[in-house]
């Protein structure tokens, strides 16, 4: 094919793709001074800045590298939501189907360009070999994350129980890489536990996901609250990542009587508000404190916001991970596709909280923050400071989500404050 014709394809494969991205069509001719019209001006830019690779580069350049490249990154500058496959990824893609991928335990998103952990699954090889959030997975066996789409680092995660994968991980405020190999195995997420402290007046519960099955099971605990004197609860949504929305909105209801939960709104989608149910409602009264660290994503962000905005409960510990829209996956002529964020979820103050996350009201650093934070001292690579404030405890060490931590300042903290409400 002759080089002209090359470039042409390839612009116009990018013009189809922008065209799909801004919502285009033959119906809505704008003026020139619409920002839209000076988004496609810019493809004579992107035309010509191809001509100068493939006539004057160094070397005959790989043009389907290129253009992949720039439409992965043209995706990934939206949010870290939305992704470009390939021809080839979006067919794999495809042919994953909707059952359970057997993988090694880890929630992921990108971040930064490169893939990071968001939440760990209890007891599964990720756990067992120390990974937790914030910690960047930098390549899956020789090929770096930065070249991939979040989809594709999902398909690369997945493979038979038992087979081998190797991750380069890199943890926070550490700057050398961890070579891990893992064996991918199926983990059952834990049923929803509760804890009962101060003489049974406190009810904690830690659901381990956010779809039917766990949020049943918090309700089921919530209505047994008077045969066990409970008075107060103290929900755990540390590490929650994954769920339904719904189930989440669900949950939400169970604490709050009336007002607003959530609403979803896009530039194609139109505004959606989520009000709460009365006769859905289970305790709307108990004094309640939740707990949230980085490793809540997505459907727990949502329950997190609707406590929050509606004064429902205090929240403790991090902020939250980010993770708040609703994706569609358009397929393009040539069998490439985009899965594209068309709307995005807001809290009822109207805080949208995709790649932002949640801001706690009362912020405790993890004992992982702090330990970390302690090396770097150590090291000489640290100034001992941290944007998250440290509660300082003496207290003996309380069961928590993450058994090997010595002592867990934001439970300890959450529970302060709730000795401290009127039943």
């Amino acid at each position: 094919m002759p080089k002209s014709l090359k470039i042409s394809t390839l612009a116009v494969s990018a013009v189809l793709l922008l065209t799909v991205f801004l919502g285009a069509n033959a119906h809505r001719v704008r003026a020139a001074s619409d920002p839209q019209d000076g988004a496609f001006r810019q493809m004579q830019v992107y035309s010509e800045v191809l001509q100068h690779i493939q006539s004057e580069y160094v070397v005959d350049p790989n043009m389907g590298k290129v253009t992949d490249a720039s439409l992965r990154g043209l995706l990934e500058t939206l949010d870290s939501e939305s992704s470009y496959l390939t021809p080839a990824e979006y067919k794999a893609y495809k042919s994953r189907g909707t059952g359970p991928h057997t993988q090694i335990g880890v929630n992921v998103a990108k971040r930064f360009s490169y893939a990071t952990v968001v939440s760990v699954v209890p007891g599964s090889p990720a756990d067992k070999a120390n990974l937790a959030d914030g910690d960047a997975i930098e390549s899956i066996g020789d090929k770096s994350t930065r070249d991939m789409s979040l989809a594709e680092v999902t398909m690369m995660l997945e493979g038979q129980p038992g087979s081998p994968i190797t991750l380069s991980v890199i943890r926070p405020r550490h700057a050398t890489p961890e070579k891990l190999t893992l064996n991918r195995a199926d983990t059952a997420l834990a049923a929803t536990s509760e804890v009962f402290y101060e003489n049974n007046s406190i009810l904690y519960i830690k659901p381990g996901a956010l779809d039917k099955e766990h949020v049943q099971q918090v309700e089921q605990k919530l209505k047994k609250m008077g045969s066990t004197n409970s008075k107060k609860i103290l929900l755990d949504l540390r590490d929650v990542a994954t769920g339904d929305d719904a189930e989440a909105l669900r949950m939400a209801n169970m604490f709050i009587k009336t007002g607003t939960l959530a609403m979803l709104e896009g530039q194609k989608v139109a505004k959606q508000t989520f009000t709460a149910d009365p006769g859905k409602s289970v305790n709307t009264t108990a004094p309640m404190v939740t707990l949230v660290n980085h490793g809540t994503a997505g459907p727990a962000e949502l329950v997190a916001g609707a406590l929050l905005d509606s004064k429902r409960s205090d929240l403790v510990g991090e902020k939250t991970f980010g993770a708040g829209a609703q994706q569609r996956t358009f397929e393009l002529p040539d069998g490439s596709a985009i899965i594209l964020s068309v709307a995005k979820y807001e809290t009822p103050s109207g805080k949208k909280f995709q790649d932002e996350g949640l801001t706690p009201g009362v912020a405790v650093a993890s004992a992982q923050e702090v330990a970390t934070v302690d090396e770097d001292d150590e090291d000489g690579g640290g100034d001992g400071s941290t944007s998250t404030a440290t509660v300082n405890s003496s207290k003996p060490s309380i069961p928590s989500a993450k058994p090997t931590a010595a002592i867990d300042d934001q439970l300890n903290k959450a529970l302060d404050l709730l000795k401290a409400k009127s039943a």
